[in-house]
């Protein structure tokens, strides 16, 4: 499904989702989140597709967050709550997808943008790009993840200093905090993602939605409950045609072709 205000493609074994709003600067309205969301559903329903990626249409942004314009136009709590429900669905479903999302951060990453990107695995930055929460500059709450995935990413000072100040940060200073992977020059950006997009879809996907899976749960459970679910895996991964094909193809000395079973 290619709507206007995302397109969607796959390429082999790699699904693109690019937010298509060029002229608002990539902004998220309601249309546009349930767009995105749609796309995401077909390339998590597609077995072909190993990897996702998610991009801003043009050279100027990624997501320059939320449309303000059509906030404000359309003024009400239950139109605000409606933004709010879909944003936060939008974003977890990407947060919990089995298959592994790079976010290719071509532009500004303000607001949504960058609380998108929290909610995405892999993030490689342009060295053009900003990043920040500056909400609170227009007297609105960063709450489309910010104020709960930031502090689990980021030392809770820096976090609440983004947040506090509005203050937008470069791209070096995203890859220092951990905001971010890598950067890099904008005409190098694309290429470098697609090679690490097509690197992570050699391996087994079978083993990289239960990593997803695991590194998530880890994250939301006490430390004993973690490394119990971790011990499970190990017995579950090694009786898999995933795991004998990769061994096979060491003791070989040959590249494994790994299904995902």
């Amino acid at each position: 499904m290619n709507a206007e205000s995302v397109l969607t493609e796959v390429r082999g074994r790699i699904g693109v989702l690019t937010i298509n709003r060029p002229k608002q600067l990539n902004a998220l309205d309601v249309p546009t989140l349930e767009h995105l969301e749609a796309g995401l559903a077909r390339l998590e329903q597609d077995a072909n597709v190993r990897v996702i990626m998610v991009t801003g249409a043009g050279d100027r942004a990624f997501v320059a967050g939320g449309d303000i314009a059509d906030l404000n136009s359309r003024r009400g709590l239950a139109h605000y709550n409606e933004f709010a429900e879909i944003v936060h669905r939008v974003f977890r479903r990407f947060e919990e997808s089995d298959k592994p999302t790079i976010g290719v951060i071509n532009g500004w990453a303000l607001g949504g943008g960058t609380e998108l990107l929290l909610a995405l695995d892999i993030r490689l930055v342009a060295e053009e790009a900003k990043l920040g929460l500056p909400e609170i500059t227009l007297g609105l709450f960063p709450g489309a993840g910010g104020t709960q995935r930031l502090i689990r990413q980021i030392p809770l000072c820096r976090a609440k200093e983004l947040m506090f100040t509005g203050d937008q940060i470069t791209a070096t200073e995203a890859v220092a905090l951990g905001l971010c992977n890598r950067a890099m020059p904008r005409v190098e950006l694309w290429n470098a993602a697609l090679a690490m997009a097509e690197r992570i879809a050699d391996k087994s996907p079978l083993v990289l939605k239960l990593l997803k899976r695991n590194l998530r749960y880890g994250g939301e459970m006490p430390l004993g409950a973690a490394l119990a679910h971790e011990q499970a895996m190990i017995g579950l991964v090694l009786d898999t045609n995933d795991a004998h094909e990769g061994c096979d193809a060491f003791l070989g000395k040959r590249t494994p072709a790994f299904k995902g079973n």
